[in-house]
């Protein structure tokens, strides 16, 4: 098979290439359709020999029949779990690792998965190269004594299979190592590998078959996971493209994407798979878009499922502040020793909150919260504040640089409260300045009768917020721009203020002021002018518009305390 601009000296570069079905060069090249050579001696060079090993007690019971997602991720995490147990035994002796072959070598190397791993061997066998199946079932390939064996060892049956190097090998770092490594080994035609009865033994065959035949016959998303898991073992990557590619185009659930985000670390990180984990993180980023109409059920997800809902631009909260909120009650919850949950947060949780879009008032209380480490809060604490000091351009600027991150401390969310910059004074008076930029296309969707709050902002140890609206003037006969000062509800304290609001425009781009008046609060009223341009909405968005620069409305309120 000749591929075109491969690196012949690189035999690497043939094996990652992606001829698969469906794949993106399918459309330039696809491999060939060896399907009729599988299991054939006349196209053979090799045997392999698949003995099948007993499952420890704990997962006997489970089969390889899985009838469902969930029975599938409970036995393989308990398999994972047995496996780690048994690793950890079989380690303490070269005679039980070679009897258990979990690890394989190649040119004196061990290579070693995070979940179960098969191992491979080459057989001695006569010079004389026989492809009698009986033979090579009866051959022994032990040196040491069996009665030392353990019961990982026992073999519950074999299969023999005709197998071409040369297309495995194409297809499989494993097996181009294990073929051509230079070794006496390697010249030998009989190949050994062992694993496990659940659900391995057919995964195996139909990954053999798909290296042959580049096309998987099982459709079900269990018998997928499990080829899946097995061409992660084999380095088989456009087996792994292809299932991930049938896995996305199967209907997705909750339980299903919290599955495939939960795959062993090798099997993720595995750039075949980006696509399949990549459509799980968004399917649950907009099914929990809203997070307030599903509180208890993200609250119970775990850790896999919060970092792709809460590392969504579109997520739909209140502010940051409550992402800041929540996130910090499910930690508590999942985590309830502080050491590991300051771990947690060091090394998951602080990515998926956007510091600098937190109030200062929260900020401040960051700084001494216990959950996280004294230097992790300092470093977010600063790193928002500098943010928050930037000029808007300079803001937008570190927002685009990370346009393609996975975690994006920069980028705003869409919060139904907009953030705000504030300016405060104690002397001589109480005051603060506070700036709102609101985005063209937020403007349009406020037509015709919507309205947009501001984040919350103190003035006298009280809550204050504005609120742009769209609404009738007052002799109701056109849709005009309005804007409102509004005071949380705090019970019956009254505030006197003088406010005056500003708004940026053409040509200078200068802040000009446009209403200023006084008013005495009481929690929950709100003062403003419902025409602040005094001119119709259809003149206010029109394209030569003197209030959008660069396609952003800026807005401006000064609150002063009277004495």
């Amino acid at each position: 098979m000749r591929v075109p601009d491969a690196d012949l000296f690189n035999p690497q570069s043939v094996m990652d290439s992606d001829f698969s079905p469906g794949g993106a060069s399918a459309s330039a090249s696809v491999d060939p359709d060896f399907g009729f050579a599988f299991d054939d001696s006349n196209f053979s060079d090799r045997t392999l020999r698949i003995e099948i090993m007993p499952d420890l007690p704990e997962t006997k019971s489970d089969g390889g029949g899985c009838c469902s997602i969930s029975d599938w991720a409970r036995n393989r995490k308990r398999r994972r779990e047995d496996f780690k147990k048994e690793n950890d035994f079989i380690g303490q002796s070269e005679e039980q690792i070679l009897n258990c072959n979990l690890p394989y070598t190649v040119d004196g190397v061990t290579y070693e998965n995070q979940d179960e791993e098969a191992m491979a061997m080459v057989e001695e066998s006569p010079s004389d190269i026989g492809l009698n199946s009986n033979q090579i079932g009866n051959d022994s390939i032990y040196n040491n004594d069996s009665s030392k064996n353990m019961d990982c060892s026992k073999v519950l049956r074999v299969k023999t299979i005709h197998i071409s190097s040369p297309i495995l090998a194409a297809k499989s770092p494993f097996f181009y190592k294990l073929f051509s490594n230079g070794m006496k080994e390697s010249e030998q035609r009989h190949v050994t590998l062992r694993i496990h009865a659940s659900a391995e033994e057919t995964a195996l065959l139909d990954l053999l078959s798909f290296m042959y035949s580049n096309t998987l016959s099982t459709t079900t998303p269990t018998a997928l996971l499990d080829v899946l898991m097995a061409a992660d073992k084999f380095e088989v990557a456009s087996c792994m493209r292809y299932c991930s590619r049938l896995l996305r185009n199967l209907p997705m659930t909750c339980e299903s994407a919290l599955l495939y985000l939960d795959l062993p670390s090798s099997v993720l990180m595995a750039d075949a798979v980006q696509p399949l984990t990549d459509a799980a993180k968004q399917f649950l980023a907009v099914r929990y878009k809203d997070i307030t109409k599903f509180q208890e059920e993200v609250l119970n997800l775990p850790l896999t499922g919060i970092e792709a809902v809460f590392s969504s631009d579109d997520l739909q909260v209140a502010s940051e502040d409550a992402v800041y909120d929540f996130v910090l009650k499910w930690a508590r919850t999942h985590y309830p020793k502080l050491e590991e949950r300051r771990g947690i947060f060091a090394t998951r949780l602080s990515r998926v909150i956007r510091f600098p879009y937190m109030t200062c008032r929260k900020l401040k209380k960051v700084l001494t919260c216990i959950d996280f480490d004294p230097e992790l809060a300092s470093k977010v604490v600063l790193e928002a504040l500098f943010f928050k000091s930037e000029m808007p351009h300079r803001q937008r600027a570190l927002a685009a640089e990370e346009a393609n991150a996975t975690y994006r401390r920069f980028v705003e969310r869409a919060y139904k409260y907009r953030p705000v910059k504030v300016v405060e004074f104690e002397l001589p008076r109480q005051q603060c300045v506070v700036y709102l930029d609101l985005k063209r296309e937020e403007c349009t969707h406020l037509f015709p009768a919507g309205r947009v709050y501001s984040q919350a902002f103190h003035l006298g140890g009280q809550g204050f917020f504005l609120s742009a609206h769209c609404n009738m003037d007052q002799q109701s006969s056109f849709h005009c721009f309005g804007l409102f000062l509004g005071m949380q509800e705090r019970g019956s304290v009254t505030f006197a203020v003088d406010y005056e609001f500003a708004a940026r425009s053409k040509p200078t781009e200068d802040y000009v002021s446009k209403y200023k008046g006084n008013y005495t609060f009481t929690g929950g009223k709100a003062v403003g002018y419902r025409n602040l341009f005094g001119i119709p909405w259809t003149a206010f968005m029109s394209d030569d518009s003197i209030y959008f620069i660069n396609g952003i409305l800026h807005l401006r309120a000064e609150l002063t305390i009277r004495q």
